[in-house]
C-alpha cells in the first residue's frame, strides 16, 4: 500500500478529486497519509481533517531561511513515511535535497500540455493567461515526475482541453481542472501504486 503524502497551497480540488478516487476504488494500493500545505489559511487542510488524515502547515514565514524550512518539510515527509509525494497544486519550489530524497517519487500536476505555458513564472492563472494570449485552440493538463528543473521532469499522462470563443482565464482554469487535471492526477497515481510506471533515459512507460 504506497502512502501518498499531497502538497498544496490552495483549496485542495485536487486532494478531493484524489481523496474521492480512493474512496471509490479508482485509485487502488494506495491512500493519502499526510496532507502539508505552505498555506495555513488552505481549505485543502480542513478537507484532510475532515478525512481523518494528519494535516499540517508548514509555511516558509516561520522560518528564518529557506534552507530550515526545507529541512523541516523533509523532515516531516521522512518521518510520515511516504512513498509518494503528490503536488496538487502547490505554490512552492521544491528543494534539489526533497528531490534527491524522493527519486521519482515526486509528481506533480501542471495546468498545460507541457512543454507549452510551462517553467518558471507559469502557475496558477498565469498558465491559463499565457495560453490565451497566445491564441492556442487546445490546452490541459500534464502530470509529471518532478526532477531538479521546473516542469521538466519525465510526463507520465497528459489530457488536452479545447479553448473556446470568449475564455477567461478563471473560466478557462475551471474546465482544465474539471475535465483534465481532476482524471489524469488520480490515475497517474494509480498506475505508480499498481507498479505500472517505469522511467527509462527520461521518458515514461506505462504497462498495461
Amino acid at each position: 500500500m504506497l502512502k501518498l503524502g499531497v502538497l498544496v497551497s490552495g483549496g485542495g480540488t485536487n486532494l478531493q478529486a484524489i481523496l474521492d478516487a480512493v474512496d471509490h476504488g479508482e485509485i487502488t494500493n494506495a491512500s493519502v497519509g499526510l496532507v502539508v500545505s505552505n498555506n495555513p489559511g488552505a481549505y485543502a487542510l480542513v478537507r484532510g481533517r475532515e478525512h481523518g488524515i494528519e494535516s499540517v502547515c508548514i509555511s516558509p514565514k516561520d522560518y528564518v531561511t529557506r534552507e530550515a524550512f526545507h529541512s523541516a518539510l523533509l523532515s516531516k515527509l521522512l518521518e510520515s513515511g511516504v512513498d509518494l509525494v503528490v503536488l496538487a497544486g502547490y505554490l512552492v519550489a521544491i528543494p534539489q535535497s526533497i528531490v534527491e530524497a524522493f527519486p521519482n517519487k515526486i509528481i506533480n500536476i501542471h495546468p498545460s500540455l507541457i512543454p507549452s505555458f510551462c517553467g518558471v513564472g507559469y502557475y496558477g492563472l498565469h498558465v491559463h493567461e499565457g495560453a490565451l494570449k497566445r491564441g492556442v485552440k487546445v490546452t490541459g493538463a500534464t502530470v509529471h515526475f518532478v526532477d531538479a528543473g521546473t516542469d521538466t521532469g519525465p510526463i507520465i499522462l497528459q489530457k488536452a482541453v479545447e479553448v473556446q470563443e470568449g475564455d477567461t482565464p478563471k473560466v478557462l482554469q475551471q474546465r482544465v481542472m474539471e475535465q483534465a487535471e481532476w482524471h489524469i492526477l488520480p490515475k497517474a497515481i494509480h498506475l505508480i501504486a499498481n507498479g505500472r510506471v517505469t522511467v527509462t533515459d527520461g521518458k515514461v512507460s506505462i504497462r498495461e
